[in-house]
């Protein structure tokens, strides 16, 4: 079992940076990919970004590549997504999520996870 807890979301202006954090439970956040999701009103959950389990891998969506950045500290227990240039586009619930352990391949597609945090709202304002 992992638990997930997200931090750090709030009211930004556009321009504006903030750094999301994924807390999580137990001793195997170490053999888990993370990865960050978000889902805004009216639309589906879609990806944002993952990190693979030991931090040598990493994917993101066309829409925040170059704007954001995954992380992880494992003696931590805790990733991150570092959101620089935020857009209003941007605003929505953020979710963090664990899929593992040792996957051969980061994955892109909600199914794929099985743990979930339960979300963080950001909201960028124009």
């Amino acid at each position: 079992q992992v638990q997930l807890v997200e931090s750090g979301g709030g009211l930004v202006q556009a321009g504006d940076s903030l750094r999301l954090s994924c807390a999580a439970s137990g001793r195997t956040f170490s053999s888990y990919d993370m990865g960050w999701f978000r889902q805004a009103p009216g639309k589906e959950r879609e990806f944002v970004a993952v990190i693979s389990w030991s931090g040598g891998r990493t994917a993101y969506a066309d829409s925040v590549k170059g704007r954001f950045t995954i992380s992880r500290d494992n003696a931590e227990n805790t990733a991150y997504l570092q959101m620089n240039s935020l857009r209003p586009e941007d605003t929505a619930v953020y979710y963090c999520a664990a899929d593992g352990p040792f996957r051969h391949r980061v994955g892109v597609n909600r199914d794929e996870y099985t743990y979930w945090g339960q979300g963080t709202q950001v909201t960028v304002s124009s």
